[in-house]
């Protein structure tokens, strides 16, 4: 294992979100023109804000003892789902739908708008080689792929992505947010299916990808049961995916959410797996910079392989 730079990344470019303060477990944060509060364990911290502040909010959301369970609980009157934007370095605006649901969640991880920028960056500069531009598009595979905006960012740079999900709710999510950004002339697929099985088929195939996208969930369940459990289940996932890698890669990105994992251990099973490969690993934690006191919020780990 060779020595990488460890990056606390965040995603500046944001306008319609911001994480406005957090502490005492919870974070406070604007989406577009509405404002939340939902748990945040590792907020422990005291809040910078008054409390007039933090219930001046439009939904506060409840958890449960339950993993990720819990509702919403409302405040104001808001819309059911409203649009939120967001500018890639490359020059596309994404624009997608916001909305609560029942996992705490509203349809985007702010703090993984710096892998959309990394992506559409790389395959700019891939259309940009003589060489490489020759082989035809880039190939992009998008796997965990929820709402979309990662297939988008890839598709807008003239990436050929195929999105996978198990999710038939977040894939049709995905392809009205393909509608709302004007994309839709881009060649995105859209699958509904258990991300190692598709894997594994593609392979039998001999499908090969220069770009491989995953943000897995802590655990979950397929379209037909199948049960994944990130530290079981991801190093197989990588394995597989070596297999469906082009001779010559442009990008790796994983991201690893709710675990208490080390960076460190990420990086290194991604470099373990694109060792053949000439090329730079960075590894690291998605952050968010909060607005009332300048404190840095982590939100998941990451690993990132490029080519030279």
């Amino acid at each position: 294992m060779t020595d990488f730079p460890f990056t606390l990344l965040d995603s500046p470019r944001w306008t319609d979100y911001a994480l406005l303060d957090s502490g005492d477990g919870l974070k406070l944060e604007r989406f577009g023109k509405y404002t939340f509060v939902r748990p945040e364990a590792q907020a422990m911290w005291t809040r910078t804000l008054s409390p007039a502040e933090w219930s001046n909010v439009h939904a506060v959301f409840q958890p449960t003892a339950e993993e990720s369970g819990g509702h919403w609980i409302p405040k104001k009157k808001m819309e059911e789902k409203w649009e939120l934007s967001y500018p890639l370095s490359s020059g596309t605006d994404l624009r997608f739908w916001t909305m609560t649901t029942p996992g705490r969640h509203l349809g985007v991880f702010p703090e993984v708008a710096a892998h959309w920028d990394f992506m559409a960056d790389s395959i700019k500069r891939a259309g940009l080689q003589p060489e490489r531009s020759r082989r035809g598009p880039v190939k992009v595979l998008n796997l965990f792929g929820y709402t979309g905006l990662a297939s988008l960012a890839a598709a807008a740079a003239g990436a050929h992505v195929t999105h996978v999900d198990a999710s038939k709710k977040s894939v049709a999510w995905a392809r009205e947010n393909q509608s709302l950004s004007r994309l839709d002339d881009k060649p995105i697929r859209w699958i509904v299916d258990d991300a190692v099985k598709y894997v594994e088929r593609e392979a039998r195939r001999g499908s090969k990808y220069d770009g491989i996208i995953l943000d897995p969930p802590k655990f979950g369940r397929g379209p037909k049961g199948e049960v994944w459990e990130v530290y079981k289940s991801l190093p197989s996932l990588l394995s597989a995916c070596r297999a469906i890698l082009s001779d010559d890669p442009l990008f790796l990105a994983v991201t690893v959410y709710a675990v208490r994992a080390s960076a460190i251990h990420v990086a290194q099973v991604v470099d373990e797996m694109m060792s053949d490969f000439k090329g730079n690993l960075d590894a690291g934690e998605l952050v968010t910079r909060e607005q009332s006191a300048n404190r840095l919020l982590s939100q998941a780990v990451y690993a990132r392989w490029s080519a030279k």
